[in-house]
């Protein structure tokens, strides 16, 4: 047998380990076989294994782990696994922490270390161990150190427990505080003592500041009948059951009542005690302690009454939400069908407009064949009535190109009179009422009368040609207790509050079913039978109204007949007068027109019917084409253009051009569907000319002549203005435009556009501040309600920190608007803006120096 194990006690190695170190193939390290280890190395292990405490040796220069009983329980899960394994690969996680100790130790040297804190993965996961250790070299055979000799202390459960009673203390501590806090902010409102036997109590200067007593009496005591006169007399007989129920059963007290404040109300407080009994049994003094708990029973009482009411509140907001839902969807309906409508009545005037051109110049060209000049009044009339499907079309998609003029109601009533007795016929009695002082209205007079009409006709309908149509127009104000007077004005809570006029129109017919009436405004919904109605009369109604900024509402039940009413807004303005009909067809005299037309068939149309009325016609196919027209200095007397066009020159820019030829040339827009640039809030602008889709001979005769009318007058106003250019495309002034509402700020950047001014359009005063510290602007145009910061301090802030800059304000109020201290140089224009009034406050800007 080897020398080491016959001399060195290989079997008096004791434990577990000793068994595992003896069985262990040594041999695949570099220690080699046990049978060959040096008399220090075995030496090492023999002190080792006969430790209680934690140690393990790391031999070599690669730290070979051989350790005891005690430190495999340290080793957890790496047990065996790390015995004979270099210490690097054993404790990967702290690889270089143990090689540093390796190094050291080899070299002589020691380490100690107390409570060091190491991340180990002992069982599968990182857990943070807190160890006192101790390194130090162990001699070999030739007395130079061949290994370290680690002692180890684990320490992480008396960390753990300091933490954790450092954690209680600051807890305690934190506690105290509150409760310190709590006794001199308030919360407790006094101590007591309540001595039975004298029936008297004392208590400390906050109890005698809330029973309203002598400091220094509720010191000495008191009798308890005086403290009890500021308790509520409502509580008083139940603190004194109570109070005698804890003396029997020997429970604290836990009472709460009320205590009469100084200023004469009262507060809630708790009084929490309990008795203390002498030898004998007998109760002797009963100390306690006054909390305020006012505000929580306030909060207690306010809960209360909260939940007493919970379950109406919830079916109120079930109701409520249900009803918005269904108003939301009705919306969404009614806005897709609008959207379908208006994009169906474009094409189908376009259609209408070629058929319509024809017509009228096969109607001149037969001569005077009856035959042919009846089978074309009879196509001509088919037209006109499909004109009127696609107005009726666009006015319920809110589309059609409305020119408001100030309207008397009581003489349109007057005026319509002898028209409905001709149209209900005889068996139907009309009725018209209005106050003696009705307030005008902003309509277009002419589809109010339609409206009015359609109404008149659906009610004859429902009476089936026999009974009473009343038409009222009664001024309205809505304000803030509910219109009362007429069915029909529950709904007008749609409405914001102020002056109406209402046009109602009555009917003693048969009524309509609530499932009738819900649909009575869609588009193409009758009740009549087939080929007796296209189901457009309400929804045109409906249309109209809305785009005029009224309200309509409906009011039936089967057996009560129906009531309209069409809300207005009130106008202060003079009625406007109409229009004298002057008669005849203007013709031309071979002035030049310009017709702008993507569609064939009806560009065909228009430069025939213009060529018969006496102009020489220019043509283009789009925007680009018709620009490079104008651009190359051509005479052109007129742009005859449509609204919608393809290309990269859109109507707008086109127009802007014509504007700045030198003398500029007017313009005359037509369209079938008026979602366009040329339209603000849905009406048409003053001072633009808009020509309907499709339209009679006639007219296009009258409308062109007018237009060319005015060119002239606007040259001549050019040529007064000492030579000057108008609307200049070069060198082109700027505007600043600020309007929040995305389809009236294009719809008023064009308008800049065409005026010749060069715009940059914004959608809030903050954004306009910050473009204004950037570029150079002559001129600001901003509407008043804006979010966030209003029009008028934009304006202010502008005036200060650009004083040369002109500043416009547009409002639906007008000159009325509040705007706070007045705003020097800055003028206030009423919406709708009017183009006129607008390009003159403009001047200075489009026209030249």
């Amino acid at each position: 047998m080897p020398f080491l194990i016959k001399d060195h006690g290989c079997p008096g190695w004791k434990g577990e380990m000793a068994g595992r170190i003896r069985t262990f193939e040594w041999s695949q390290t570099e220690l080699g076989p046990i049978e060959s280890w040096s008399r220090a190395l075995a030496t090492a292990v023999q002190l080792l294994l006969a430790s209680p405490v934690p140690l393990v040796m790391l031999w070599g220069r690669p730290g070979y782990m051989i350790y005891n009983d005690a430190y495999a329980g340290f080793a957890g899960g790496r047990h065996p696994y790390l015995l004979g394994s270099p210490v690097e690969l054993g404790w990967p996680e702290i690889a270089s922490f143990n090689r540093n100790v390796v190094d050291t130790c080899l070299a002589g040297g020691t380490l100690t270390y107390r409570d060091k804190a190491l991340v180990l993965l002992r069982n599968g996961r990182p857990e943070e161990v807190w160890m006192d250790l101790y390194y130090s070299p162990v001699p070999g055979d030739d007395g130079a150190p061949a290994g370290v000799l680690s002692v180890v202390v684990e320490t992480t459960g008396r960390i753990l427990a300091e933490r954790h009673r450092e954690a209680a203390e600051a807890a305690f501590r934190a506690t105290d505080e509150r409760l310190q806090m709590a006794l001199n902010t308030g919360a407790v409102l006094g101590t007591w003592v309540w001595d039975i036997a004298a029936d008297t109590v004392t208590g400390d200067e906050r109890f005698a500041r809330t029973f309203g007593v002598d400091v220094d009496e509720a010191a000495r005591g008191l009798p308890r009948a005086i403290a009890n006169e500021a308790i509520h007399p409502d509580d008083r007989e139940r603190i004194e059951r109570t109070a005698h129920e804890t003396l029997a059963t020997r429970q604290p007290l836990n009472a709460e009542y009320r205590i009469r404040r100084p200023d004469g109300s009262y507060g809630w407080v708790q009084a929490n005690g309990r008795c203390e009994f002498d030898e004998t049994g007998a109760p002797s003094r009963y100390p306690g302690v006054l909390i305020d708990i006012h505000e929580r029973k306030i909060a207690e009482e306010a809960l209360r009454h909260l939940t007493g009411t919970l379950e109406q509140r919830v079916a109120d907001a079930v109701a409520a939400r249900a009803a918005a839902e269904a108003q939301l969807r009705q919306a969404q309906k009614m806005e897709a069908i609008g959207s379908l409508t208006g994009g169906v009545a474009h094409d189908f005037n376009n259609v209408l407009q070629v058929i319509s051109g024809n017509l009228q110049m096969l109607a001149t060209s037969v001569g005077n064949d009856a035959a042919t000049q009846r089978r074309i009044s009879a196509a001509t009339d088919a037209v006109q009535r499909g004109a009127r499907l696609a107005s009726q079309l666009l006015a319920f998609a809110r589309r059609q190109p409305l020119s408001p003029a100030v309207v008397n109601p009581v003489r349109l009533l007057a005026g319509m009179k002898e028209m409905l007795h001709r149209v209900l016929g005889e068996t139907v009695a009309v009725q018209t009422r209005s106050d003696g002082a009705s307030w005008n209205v902003l309509v277009d007079r002419n589809q109010l009368e339609n409206a009015l009409l359609n109404l008149a006709i659906n009610a004859r309908d429902a009476m089936h040609g026999e009974g009473t149509l009343t038409l009222t127009a009664t001024n309205v104000v809505i304000g803030a207790q509910k219109e009362a007077g007429h069915a029909c004005c529950r709904e007008s809570v749609e409405l914001p509050r102020g002056d109406y006029l209402r046009f109602s129109v009555s009917d003693t017919g048969a009524g309509m079913a609530p499932e009738v009436l819900e649909h009575a405004f869609e588009p193409f919904f009758t009740t009549k039978p087939d080929g007796r109605g296209t189901g457009l009369g309400l929804s045109m109604v409906f249309g109209f109204v809305k785009q005029s900024g009224g309200h309509t509402a409906i009011e039936s039940a089967p057996g009560r007949g129906t009531t309209v009413c069409l809300y207005f807004p009130r106008c202060d303005e003079a009625e406007t007068p109409e229009a004298a009909d002057t008669g005849g067809v203007p013709l031309g005299a071979h002035e030049t027109v310009l017709v702008v037309e993507d569609d064939a068939d009806v560009r065909i149309t228009a430069v025939e019917l213009l060529t018969e009325l006496g102009y020489d016609v220019l043509k283009a196919a789009n925007g680009d084409e018709a620009a490079r027209l104008v651009e190359s200095g051509m005479p052109i007397d007129l742009l005859f253009t449509d609204v919608v066009m393809p290309g990269e020159v859109k109507s707008a820019e086109l127009a802007r051009r014509a504007a700045a030829r030198t003398p500029p040339i007017p313009v005359l827009f037509a369209s079938g569907y008026t979602r366009d640039v040329i339209f603000h809030q849905g009406k048409l602008d003053r001072g633009v000319t808009l020509l309907n889709k499709p339209y009679r001979r006639d007219d296009l005769a009258r409308k062109i002549r007018a237009a060319l009318d005015r060119g002239v007058e606007t040259r001549a106003e050019v040529e007064r203005k000492s030579g000057a250019a108008t609307m200049r495309s070069a060198g082109v002034h700027s505007v600043l435009l600020v309007e929040d509402e995305t389809d009236s700020r294009e719809a008023m950047h064009d308008l800049l556009t065409i005026l010749g001014l060069d715009c940059t359009a914004v959608a809030s005063a903050e954004e306009a501040l910050a473009v204004v510290t950037r570029e150079k602007f002559d001129a600001l145009l901003s509407d008043m309600n804006l979010p966030g910061m209003s029009g008028a301090e934009l304006a202010r802030e502008v005036r200060r920190t650009r004083p040369g800059m002109r500043v416009l304000l547009i409002s639906g109020y007008g000159d009325s608007a509040e705007i706070g201290e007045p705003i020097p140089d800055v003028r206030m224009l009423a919406k709708p803006v009017d183009f006129a009034l607008l390009q003159s406050e403009l001047t200075g800007l489009t026209d030249g120096a």
